[in-house]
């Protein structure tokens, strides 16, 4: 049960953005940027990088929805998302997405835990400075949302169904379209 009123039936952020629709707004935006905008990196690839920050602050609902649009973005791929949950080091990913995830895990840490050699470690990949500045951004948004949704403890579906109908949703329809519809 939700720590205040929320919306019934609106999954993960969508019933606190519901709270306070004014926050959804910028919030859907965000995401829509940094997830579905231009990039170098792919779609499938920054949400592995929200999947993995979600999973480390162990946020049920943010780990498992962008982990299935990735998956959905992958071709259905869900046994490589599971992968780079346990261990990207070892995943079937390249070797500049694990120095991204590096950055990343070290940003949910506490952005001082990131350091000069995770940084040339990356650039060593071929990893760009938008890149970088994405991937940090989105890990630190993660954490942003993975609190909000936790820490109002928002509606977490169990259903995998769920969470798949929603992420070719999501896939169709970007983060900004899907907000618009309750």
């Amino acid at each position: 049960m939700a720590h205040i009123p929320l919306s019934e039936g609106m999954a993960g952020p969508r019933g606190p953005m519901m709270y306070r629709p004014e926050t959804a707004k910028p919030l859907s935006e965000l995401a829509e940027i940094l997830l579905r905008g231009e990039s170098t990196l792919t779609r499938a690839e920054r949400e592995l990088i929200g999947t993995f920050v979600s999973s480390e602050n162990e946020c049920q609902y943010c780990q498992t929805i962008h982990g299935a649009l990735a998956a959905h973005y992958m071709g259905g791929d869900v046994e490589l998302v599971c992968q780079v949950k346990a261990n990207f080091s070892i995943a079937a990913i390249s070797e500049k997405l694990k120095s991204l995830l590096v950055i990343a895990g070290k940003v949910r840490q506490g952005g001082n835990y990131v350091t000069t050699e995770n940084i040339e470690q990356a650039r060593a990949q071929g990893t760009t400075d938008l890149e970088i500045h994405d991937t940090v951004l989105i890990a630190a948004n993660f954490c942003m949302m993975n609190r909000y949704v936790d820490g109002l403890a928002a509606w977490t579906p169990d259903d995998p169904d769920f969470y798949r109908q929603r992420a070719a949703m999501l896939a169709e329809q970007g983060y900004i379209g899907s907000a618009r519809r309750h």
